[in-house]
């Protein structure tokens, strides 16, 4: 008789410790959003109503709308990140006096905790003292009086988008930047002894070489910034109105304002399931291009 591999006993714990704090969460959250739990009224129970919180969500204009401001976020902040993140790793990839200390300080924003960078952008957004108005009326004279950047609705969700971008580059940066030094130097060396032009070296050896770190730092980055709540609920709260109102902070609302959990349950499901399709065109497409 085969005996059992000892050391999967030691992988036993991890394994526990996955299905509780990961399967059995979602598990549960599923069978939430198939019925009518409030939290308000939990003394009526939990009915089993099916697919209903589905259907009304997909009616639901104002999460619908939530979903749209979370594409065009999403959209915007991973291709300005993406390509200022590349062309910051391209720069460091070169050797420069001060080279170390530039870096070091370029990853401050990302450093620093996200609760921070939206007070800190919520000063710099200040109507009358923040020093972003100061540039665009005083110095640079772009606007006769001062822009309010979270209150007005149709900026808010940029300003937002201005702020992440400033955060989460770096993070774009660090992994490009890991992807160009693991690259080798003799198909640089070979193009070079061709007499390949810097752009044609860019172009047929550094961007195929690099689609693997290009890859992880796209899906990151998006699934990540799919989550934005932190810097919505600092500088604007969803406002002015429902301005800038993403998916993910308009089901917070639903389940810890309005404390309906089963139809946020729902909504969260929803938004899981445009993300998984969203992230496999995604590698699919960029699989294709690296072919």
């Amino acid at each position: 008789m085969r005996r059992a591999n000892p050391s999967i006993f030691f992988l036993l714990p991890a394994v526990a410790a996955i299905i509780l704090l990961t399967i059995v969460p979602l598990v549960y959250s599923l069978y939430l959003s198939l019925t009518s739990y409030e939290l308000g009224r939990a003394y009526l129970g939990m009915k089993f109503i099916g697919l209903d919180n589905y259907i009304t969500a997909v009616k639901d204009v104002r999460f619908l709308m939530s979903i749209l401001r979370t594409l065009i976020f999403v959209a915007i902040t991973v291709t300005v990140e993406f390509g200022l993140g590349l062309a910051l790793a391209l720069l460091f990839n070169r050797e420069f006096k001060g080279r170390g200390l530039v870096l070091t300080v370029m990853m401050v924003p990302f450093m620093i905790a996200p609760i921070a960078v939206g007070f800190l952008w919520w000063m710099i957004y200040d109507v009358n003292y923040g020093p972003l108005n100061h540039l665009v009326v005083d110095i640079f004279h772009l606007s006769p009086n001062p822009v309010a950047w979270t209150a007005d609705p149709r900026i808010s969700l940029y300003s937002i988008i201005l702020t992440d971008i400033w955060q989460y580059t770096p993070f774009m940066m660090l992994i490009l930047l890991a992807g160009l030094r693991s690259i080798p130097p003799e198909p640089y060396e070979a193009a070079l002894i061709d007499g390949a032009s810097g752009l044609a070296i860019f172009r047929h050896i550094t961007l195929p070489l690099l689609k693997p770190a290009i890859l992880v730092a796209i899906l990151i980055r998006t699934i990540d910034a799919f989550k934005v709540y932190d810097l919505v609920y600092l500088l604007t709260f969803g406002g002015p109105g429902t301005a800038s109102e993403v998916a993910s902070f308009y089901i917070y609302l639903t389940g810890f304002r309005h404390f309906r959990i089963g139809y946020a349950a729902a909504q969260s499901y929803i938004l899981l399931i445009i993300i998984s399709i969203l992230v496999t065109i995604l590698i699919r497409i960029i699989r294709r291009g690296a072919r």
